[in-house]
């Protein structure tokens, strides 16, 4: 029976996907920002906004108008072994081998290595992962209570946290007259595209597409069975999440534009977030700080891994949902021992492969209403895509593999022969000229039909 849902339920939605989609990660980004943007953290915010917020709700809306119920639904169009492709490299990217092992490192570098001996630091990192995929693969054993313990216990207790630091930052302490409320006379184009680029590097639309399979799930639990109420009801939680996101991203760029008030412009963001709480609250501060960053990092764990467990349980249903559970769990955290230096260095290439897949994937969703799920126009625009994605993975390789000659001299040919290259953003002309091309071929062979007939 389809039940439509109450707004107490819209708020518990609203709230779980923010938990998922809110890591460490959106935490330092928009603080660094801040510090570095300065008197033009309003341009800088703006330009952040519009890739951390609406890239990951273009990717929740190319999942709500193709009804899709996973990230392997929207990419069927382009064949169904491209979308399988898809899903397991999306997920195996997040759930496994780079977001999640990056969870645990993150939260042990920012609120448990600093209180340890240096010669410590890897049996403190491997007790550490230990216990947080524990408890990440407890909360995430049972998918019918996600919803509750993301969206109504733990992401809750976040959200109350950093309302605590933005009330100890503007209003008790008055920081917020420290900062220009205007951006000052120069800087403000550059600092705008400096955010623009921050936010697209939070990786948030991609992730986007990977937590589609854990709403729909929370939905049809809810007892929304009506796939095109379910399509509308993801739109609305993604525009609550994101509008929360947006509010809070906003917050932290003011506190970290704020902070020079009294600090020096740090190296990045977790150093100046800590230094920022120690100014606030004194060594409470830095226990603030450490749940803040636990609460943020595990709960997008748990998403990243209940999604891939999900998806992969559905697409191979004789091993399921708990076989993959724990494969990603223990996965993610042996790679976490590599160290997050490592993880960052290795996964770039990876992110940096298959971004522009997803980037051309959400574009095709959103245009849905007019070009539909067109098999042409897919193939064609994930064709065309190739071409960025192998040379920004190339770009983006280690220093071993960067420095061999024939790697050099593709990635320096593209520097100099690639728009938008330097930057990263050179899958936008490529998914253009693609998504382009084929809508003009296909509306010319519809044209052409009725005549030949």
């Amino acid at each position: 029976m389809n039940k439509p849902l109450t707004k107490r339920q819209y708020l518990i939605l609203g709230s779980l996907l923010f938990g998922l989609f809110f890591g460490a990660g959106n935490l330092i980004f928009p603080i660094h920002l801040g510090q570095l943007s300065a008197g033009n953290w309003g341009p800088a915010t703006i330009g952040f906004l519009l890739t951390a917020i609406l890239l990951p709700l273009l990717s929740i809306l190319a999942i709500s108008l193709t009804r899709s119920n996973s990230a392997y639904d929207l990419a069927a169009p382009a064949g169904k072994k491209f979308a399988l492709f898809f899903l397991i490299l999306i997920h195996l990217t997040l759930g496994i081998l780079v977001a999640s092992p990056r969870t645990a490192t993150t939260t042990f570098a920012i609120g448990i290595q600093p209180f340890l001996p240096q010669r410590y630091d890897h049996l403190g990192l491997l007790i550490f992962s230990a216990l947080f995929f524990g408890i990440a693969y407890l909360m995430a054993y049972n998918q019918n209570k996600i919803a509750d313990y993301v969206g109504k216990f733990l992401n809750p207790i976040l959200l109350a946290l950093l309302a605590f630091i933005f009330f100890m930052a503007f209003v008790i302490k008055g920081d917020l007259r420290h900062i220009n409320l205007f951006p000052t006379s120069t800087g403000a184009g550059s600092n705008l595209i400096n955010g623009f680029l921050q936010g697209y590097n939070t990786m948030d639309a991609l992730a986007g597409l990977g937590f589609g399979v854990t709403i729909i799930a929370a939905l049809k639990l809810f007892g929304l069975t009506d796939s095109r109420q379910r399509s509308r009801a993801v739109a609305k939680v993604g525009a609550i999440s994101m509008s929360l996101e947006a509010l809070i991203y906003i917050f932290l760029i003011a506190l970290g534009a704020s902070s020079l008030s009294y600090l020096h412009l740090s190296a990045e963001g977790g150093t100046a977030f800590t230094q920022i709480m120690t100014h606030y609250t004194g060594l409470a501060g830095t226990a603030i700080l450490g749940a803040v960053t636990f609460l943020a990092c595990i709960t997008s764990c748990i998403g990243m891994m209940a999604a891939l467990s999900q998806d992969w349980g559905e697409r191979f249903p004789k091993l399921g949902y708990h076989f993959f559970l724990t494969i990603s769990c223990l996965g993610a955290f042996i790679i976490a021992n590599f160290g997050l230096t490592q993880i960052i260095l290795y996964s770039t290439p990876l992110l940096s492969f298959i971004y522009p897949f997803a980037m051309a994937l959400i574009f095709l969703g959103v245009l849905h209403p007019l070009i539909g799920q067109n098999p042409l126009i897919y193939k064609t625009t994930v064709a065309f895509t190739l071409i960025p994605a192998i040379l920004d993975a190339i770009h983006n390789l280690p220093p071993f593999f960067a420095n061999l000659t024939f790697f050099k001299t593709i990635d320096a040919w593209a520097g100099n022969t690639i728009p938008l290259f330097n930057v990263g953003l050179d899958f936008f002309p490529f998914v253009l000229v693609g998504l382009g091309g084929s809508w003009a071929l296909t509306a010319l062979l519809k044209r052409r039909t009725p005549a030949a007939d």
